[in-house]
C-alpha cells in the first residue's frame, strides 16, 4: 500500500512539473488572418538579420548585444533569420531583449538541420519550447529556382508541405510559414495546405498595396511581407535621387512601404524589413563594400531597379545608423502591438 501511494504521489508530481513547464511555453497560433501569441494578436514589426563581419562570409553573433539594443530602440519585435541558430545563449538573449524570432530552414544544407535530410525536425524538437520562437519558416524564394528541384517546382512544394506536416506532428505551439517570392500561384497554394502563414518577399517599388487585395482574393490565411524595402545606393540618377550613396532614397522608400503595410492590417500581419546591417560578403571582396550583386525578380527595387546587395542595412556594417533607421524607429514605435 505504501509503494502504491508513493507511485501516485510521483505521478502527481510529474504532472505538476509538466504543467509548470508548459506554462512557460508561448503558444503561437492562427485565427483567421491573425497570428496570435497566447491568444493575443501579434503584429510583426520585423527585420531580416544575417550579421556577417567584415572580411568574412559566415554569420557571426559577436555584435548581438549591440544589435539587439538598436533593434529595441527601433521598435523591432521580430527577427527573421535564414538559417537555424543552434545556440541557446543567443536565443536566450533575444528573448530577454523582448524579441521573437522566425527560424528559417534551407532545403539542402548538407544535412545541417535541412529539409532534404529531414534533420530540421531535430532542431524543432530541440528548441520548440524556447520562448523566443515565433514561427518555423521553410525555404526562401525557392519558387525562383526550379533547377534546384529537377526543374519541377512541384517537387519543392511537396517537400515543403511534408515538412510542415511533420512540424505540426512534433510541435503544436508554433505555426509554419515560408518566404515565397511574390504572390504564390495556384500550384503553390494547392500543394501546400500545411503552410499556416504565407510570407512573401515583395519588391514592387515603394508601393506593395496591390499584393494585399491579391492575397485576399486567393486565401483566407494570414500573410506578412517576409522581405520588403530599399537599398541605400542609386546605380543611376532617377526620380530626383542622385546616383551614388543615397540614404534619402532608402529612407523615402521604406517610409512609403511601411505606411502601405500598416494601412492593410486587416490582411497583412506585418513586415520584415530587409535588412538590419549591410552585407559586405554579397558582391566582390568581403573586406570592402562593393557595388553590384544580383537578386531574382529585382526590377522592382526602388528607385533604380538595381539591387545593390551590399547596401541594404538600416545600419552600416559598423552599426552607424542610416536615415532609414530613424524612419523605422518612428513607424514601428507608433504602432502598438
Amino acid at each position: 500500500m505504501q509503494i502504491f501511494n508513493k507511485n501516485i504521489l510521483l505521478i502527481i508530481a510529474l504532472i505538476f512539473v509538466s504543467c509548470k513547464n508548459n506554462s512557460n511555453v508561448d503558444v503561437v497560433s492562427v485565427s483567421g488572418r491573425q497570428i496570435l501569441v497566447n491568444k493575443t494578436p501579434y503584429y510583426i514589426k520585423g527585420i531580416c538579420y544575417h550579421p556577417v563581419p567584415k572580411g568574412s562570409k559566415k554569420r557571426n553573433f559577436k555584435n548581438l548585444t549591440e544589435d539587439l539594443a538598436l533593434m529595441v530602440e527601433a521598435g523591432i519585435n521580430t527577427i527573421r533569420v535564414y538559417a537555424p541558430i543552434d545556440d541557446k545563449a543567443v536565443l536566450d538573449e533575444i528573448h530577454q531583449a523582448g524579441l521573437k524570432i522566425i527560424i528559417g530552414f534551407g532545403y539542402n544544407q548538407e544535412g545541417n538541420y535541412d529539409i532534404l535530410s529531414g534533420s530540421f525536425i531535430n532542431y524543432v524538437n530541440k528548441y520548440k519550447n524556447h520562448k523566443a520562437i515565433l514561427l518555423w519558416e521553410l525555404g526562401n524564394e525557392y519558387n525562383y529556382h526550379p533547377k534546384w528541384f529537377d526543374g519541377d517546382l512541384k517537387n519543392w512544394y511537396n517537400a515543403m508541405n511534408n515538412a510542415a506536416e511533420l512540424i505540426h506532428k512534433n510541435d503544436s505551439n508554433h505555426p509554419v510559414t515560408t518566404a515565397h517570392g511574390e504572390l504564390p500561384d495556384t500550384l503553390a497554394l494547392s500543394l501546400s495546405p500545411n503552410i499556416d502563414v504565407w510570407g512573401m518577399n515583395v519588391y514592387r517599388w515603394d508601393n506593395p498595396s496591390e499584393i494585399f487585395s491579391q492575397w485576399a482574393a486567393v486565401s483566407i490565411k494570414p500573410m506578412y511581407l517576409s522581405e520588403a524595402g530599399g537599398d541605400s545606393y542609386m546605380t543611376i540618377s532617377k526620380n530626383g535621387y542622385e546616383k551614388g550613396l543615397n540614404e534619402k532614397a532608402q529612407a523615402d522608400a521604406n517610409t512609403n512601404i511601411l505606411d502601405t503595410v500598416f494601412k492593410n492590417q486587416i490582411i497583412c500581419s506585418g513586415v520584415a524589413i530587409f535588412s538590419f546591417t549591410d552585407g559586405w560578403w554579397k558582391a566582390g571582396s568581403p573586406s570592402q563594400q562593393d557595388i553590384g550583386g544580383w537578386a531574382p525578380n529585382s526590377s522592382g527595387i526602388p528607385y533604380d531597379g538595381a539591387p545593390n546587395e551590399e547596401y541594404w542595412g538600416i545600419v552600416d556594417i559598423d552599426r552607424n545608423k542610416k536615415k532609414t533607421f530613424d524612419i523605422i524607429k518612428i513607424k514601428y514605435n507608433q504602432l502598438k502591438n
